[in-house]
């Protein structure tokens, strides 16, 4: 086959990925044809190795070694640990990896983007067999995550998902919490609520704001954006709910992303002589440790995180076994559970 055009002379190192690209095919299918595997025409392979011939790619040996030298050793990229969600996700992989004799190379990106590209380099140095992830708030670009593709290592999103890359992924049912908790809300007598919501460029801040919506769709409520906020920390909260609390118009019922948001919300409401569940009800997103222990208790949504953590690493090291790089990859949703408690 005759390629026009072609640019031989790359300033980088030709991968799988940019053979895929130009032939429209997938990474997984340029794979299978430079191993000459019989599921690919024979049409295809020859395509395939003609043009691998002429941009100059050459196999990459980290991937190679990484296949033929098991370290049973999984990687875990982390936002941060201090958050009580991701510390029962990371019991969960801990427990399945040990009872597999796997260990685990913990690193925090600290919701920072550089830190979480440094991290994966380290992940990628250290020879792990596979990688578990969940991207930083900062992140739009998944080059990194793709080099770890293209390294035929295997890689598993979990909370804080991308499903345009070939990896699996584990998440919660974040469109079914948020509909559960604002139906809540409303059947406890809501009329104006309004959400904390998380970044709309992650897919979480996206489902549970349609979550929401169409709950107030149901129930013949209108939809404001002024009762929408972008607020997922408890310090913003504080800060936040300051301002709103004090209007004339406030909310009477309030959905946050996570429980420590909604732990602001009620210490500010605490300090405006605003009576809990009486004037303003809350409902979180996380059954922390936290949401037991505060006054009155905090009616939340359970995400299972250690369920999570443990689904995950089940299919990591399913992965890893198998040594086949050409799957199809699986999308799990875990269902998520309305606890009421004090605040509604």
């Amino acid at each position: 086959m005759y390629f026009r055009r072609v640019k031989c002379a790359m300033k980088k190192q030709v991968t799988i990925k940019d053979i895929a690209e130009k032939l429209g095919l997938s990474v997984s299918t340029v794979s299978r044809a430079l191993k000459d595997h019989p599921d690919i025409s024979l049409k295809t392979r020859q395509a395939v190795k003609e043009l691998a011939q002429l941009l100059g790619y050459k196999p990459n040996r980290i991937a190679l070694n990484l296949k033929n030298s098991k370290t049973n050793t999984i990687g875990l990229l982390i936002p941060e640990t201090q958050h009580y969600f991701f510390s029962t996700i990371i019991n969960g992989i801990e427990e399945v990896a040990y009872e597999n004799n796997y260990n685990v190379m913990v690193f925090q990106s600290n919701e920072s983007y550089m830190r979480e590209v440094l991290n994966t380099q380290a992940l990628l140095s250290n020879r792990v067999d596979g990688i578990l992830a969940s991207f930083s708030k900062e992140t739009h670009d998944f080059s990194h995550f793709q080099q770890i593709i293209d390294n035929e290592i295997p890689l598993v999103f979990y909370d804080r998902i991308n499903k345009e890359l070939h990896a699996d992924t584990v998440c919660v049912d974040d469109y079914h919490g948020a509909f559960q908790a604002v139906s809540h809300l409303i059947e406890k007598g809501c009329r104006r609520i309004a959400i904390y919501s998380a970044p709309q460029h992650l897919l979480i801040g996206q489902n549970r704001l349609k979550g929401y919506k169409d709950a107030l769709e149901k129930y013949g409520m209108p939809y404001t954006k002024d009762l929408v906020y972008s607020c997922d920390t408890y310090q913003d909260s504080i800060k936040i709910s300051r301002s709103i609390l004090k209007k004339k118009d406030r909310p009477d019922g309030i959905f946050t992303v996570n429980d420590m948001t909604a732990l602001g919300t009620m210490k500010t409401a605490r300090l405006l002589k605003i009576n809990i569940p009486e004037e303003l009800k809350i409902v979180g997103f996380e059954n922390s440790l936290s949401s037991s222990i505060c006054d009155p208790e905090l009616t939340t949504v359970d995400q299972f995180g250690f369920e999570m953590g443990k689904t995950a690493t089940k299919i990591l090291l399913r992965r890893i076994q198998s040594d086949v790089f050409d799957y199809t990859p699986e999308h799990i949703l875990i269902k998520t559970h309305l606890i009421e408690r004090g605040t509604s």
